[in-house]
């Protein structure tokens, strides 16, 4: 179990590497994706900055915790997918609730529950 837990958590880390990389690269690109739109030079500088420090963060300490069975590592990733949720669940009380509102909550909820999983059984010593 624990190692399938740390190939599915290994999996969480690259692909959010990846979306980071691909805002650091493409920013354009995944802005479109991810329904935004930048605002001049300063906006594209905004989607190179904030978002790969979002998500690569978040993916490395992921790998680190796959990689090394480190418990600790994995509230990383957890605690920002967290506050990302929150944010969604505030939006959908304040903005409303479009269908396109539920994918990236669902992705958002079954990678915090995963990581949930294995920090439970990476803090296990046998």
């Amino acid at each position: 179990m624990a190692g399938l837990l740390r190939l599915l958590v290994g999996a969480i880390g690259l692909f959010n590497i990846a979306i980071g990389l691909g805002f650091l690269f493409n920013p354009a690109g995944l802005a479109a994706q991810f329904f935004l739109i930048p605002d001049g030079s300063q906006g594209m500088a905004t989607l190179r900055a904030d978002f790969p420090g979002f998500f690569i963060t978040g993916g490395t300490f992921a790998l680190i915790g796959a990689l090394q069975k480190d418990a600790r590592a994995l509230l990383v990733p957890m605690l920002l997918l967290a506050i990302a949720l929150t944010g969604r669940l505030v939006s959908l009380l304040a903005d409303g609730m479009p269908p396109t509102a539920f994918p990236p909550m669902v992705a958002e909820a079954v990678m915090i529950t995963l990581l949930a999983i294995a920090r439970r059984s990476f803090g296990r010593r046998r």
